[in-house]
């Protein structure tokens, strides 16, 4: 595995394998995938990054999560590169025309703060056999310790399993074997590991059979009160939430005693929860149970962590304030994306709201706010299709492991009433987003030969202050004016690095035939550039 215990106070210049190679064809030489001297996570300073690679070749990189091309920055051997921000480094070795698969590496630049606590808050496991599991969690647990070598505590906010009313609970243990083992084998002993119940978790009996009394300490509701380092962590069952008077009751309860405690001011109350509550994180995609929200509304210090919805962590509308804070978890089987988009796939454009991505939070709690960087388990470029069939089950090695799927996100509760805590959101729908993706070229869109044959239409990515969400594409025969694609087009953004082109086929395009192309790129809040045109022929 590429990623190793970290020792946060000094870098190590030995270099680190890359974790894939680009398979060479009979007849070629396709060189591997440089080496970096400094493996990806979290420091406390800045580090020097040196690459190394076959003799002959030329590594080029991209700090920005674009795949390099022969057009990018080139390495100089003995000028390492400096990384003093929260950075994806991305870097390809070129031999003549043939080129290395690209690898990448997410860093975290701290300062020597020490925080009061740090948490990885993840969800949506699935897990149902040690066979699909096992590699994946190896590498998902390295990753960890890139990051939190020791972390306070792991927050699997539900569906641990892939039950569908079909008997599965037993499969709880293999999810237990397989975080028990990794657990021991990073050393992380005094790891608290806290589990709340999904709709995919078969029953509460079934958790409670499945894991160590530790890890799921409810009383007979699958809620309950934990502590993470003097820290306040609730877990609340979104799965009988807005039926269940006692849980609301207790929840409201133990929330308004610890805002009221002097010893808890400025500090957040963690809350867990599977279903996100409604009017929240991603317009509340798959929301329910609106009286959590209701109950939460008096309580700015409260962080709701909510998983089942999937939806990834890229997009800066998964987190949201109004009179709390919301956050999706991501999901650690496969992510989705709002619905009504295409992606680019082998077989041309195909409606997907789905990629085979693997995501977590890391939460670190400091006594003026609460940082919580995006990290990607996985984020290989791969469809959640494999000949054919669906299946989010890639395994390692990942050349994307522990990059960032996005900036860290900063929540401070400073003040002493309600009102002044929420002056201090950053993430309300008021403040959100207006600034519009540009396309960086004065000629974005080519007329290109198809993957497979035929013609197609390529887009040079447009470049956005915090993603390209998708690009609303329209191609019309020009002679009849008759549409030939009309589509949302997803910019592949969950993917790292990300394609630095898009080439949507055009289907049944005429040999000399003339055809007119008009492209806007639009970012995940409804920015949107000014529209390339181009007339080319079929």
């Amino acid at each position: 595995m590429r990623f190793a215990p970290l020792v946060i106070a000094a870098t190590s210049v030995a270099l680190i394998a890359p974790t894939a190679a680009q398979a060479d064809s009979p007849g070629t030489r396709t060189p591997a995938a440089p080496a970096v001297s400094v493996p990806g996570g979290r420091y406390e300073q800045a580090v020097e990054v040196r690459f190394q690679a076959e003799r002959g070749t030329t590594v080029r990189y991209t700090l920005d999560g674009t795949t390099p091309t022969r057009d990018s920055s080139v390495y100089s051997p003995g000028r390492p590169l400096r990384i003093t921000k929260d950075t994806n480094v991305t870097a390809v070795a070129f031999h003549g025309n043939r080129s290395s698969v690209p690898v990448s590496y997410g860093y975290l630049i701290k300062t020597r703060e020490k925080p009061l606590a740090r948490l990885v808050v993840m969800s949506d496991v699935h897990v149902g056999s040690h066979k699909d599991a096992d590699k994946k969690y190896e590498s998902f647990f390295d990753t960890i310790g890139s990051v939190f070598p020791r972390p306070d505590a792991i927050l699997s906010n539900g569906d641990m399993i892939n039950d569908n009313g079909d008997g599965k609970g037993p499969d709880h243990r293999i999810v237990s074997e397989i975080f028990q083992d990794n657990l021991a084998r990073k050393g992380m002993t005094g790891t608290q590991l806290l589990i709340s119940n999904g709709n995919h978790d078969a029953s509460l009996a079934a958790i409670r059979s499945g894991y160590p009394a530790a890890w799921f300490p409810d009383s007979g509701g699958g809620y309950y009160e934990s502590e993470v380092k003097g820290l306040h962590v609730l877990t609340v069952n979104t799965e009988t939430y807005d039926s269940d008077t006692a849980q609301r009751g207790w929840l409201k309860k133990r929330l308004a005693a610890i805002a009221s405690d002097p010893a808890n001011t400025g500090r957040p109350v963690l809350i867990q929860g599977h279903r996100p509550t409604t009017g929240t994180t991603m317009d509340g995609q798959q929301a329910a149970n609106p009286r959590l929200a209701e109950d939460l509304s008096a309580f700015p210090q409260a962080i709701l962590f909510s998983g089942h919805s999937h939806l990834n962590v890229n997009d800066d509308r998964s987190i949201h304030q109004r009179d709390f804070t919301s956050v999706n978890d991501g999901s650690m089987s496969y992510v989705e994306i709002d619905h009504g988009y295409q992606m680019v796939t082998e077989n041309g454009l195909a409606d997907r709201f789905e990629t085979p991505t693997a995501q977590a939070l890391f939460v670190e709690v400091y006594r003026d706010r609460t940082e919580i960087a995006r990290v990607n388990m996985a984020a290989d470029k791969h469809d959640i299709y494999t000949g054919g069939k669906w299946s989010a089950n890639w395994q390692p090695p990942y050349a994307s492991a522990g990059t960032l799927a996005g900036s860290t996100w900063t929540v401070r509760l400073k003040g002493s009433t309600n009102k002044e805590i929420k002056k201090n959101f950053r993430y309300t729908d008021a403040t959100r987003n207006t600034v519009a993706p540009a396309f960086t070229t004065s000629r974005p869109l080519s007329r290109v030969d198809g993957a497979k044959g035929g013609t197609a239409l390529r887009i040079a990515q447009a470049r956005d202050d915090q993603m390209v969400h998708h690009y609303t594409v329209d191609i019309t025969d020009a002679r009849t004016g008759a549409p030939v694609v009309s589509s949302k087009v997803l910019s592949d953004y969950t993917f790292m690095p990300r394609p630095n082109t898009l080439d949507i086929p055009v289907p049944g395009a005429v040999p000399g035939g003339r055809y007119v192309a008009r492209v806007v790129a639009v970012d995940a809040y409804g920015n949107a550039s000014p529209a390339a045109s181009l007339t080319f022929r079929g």
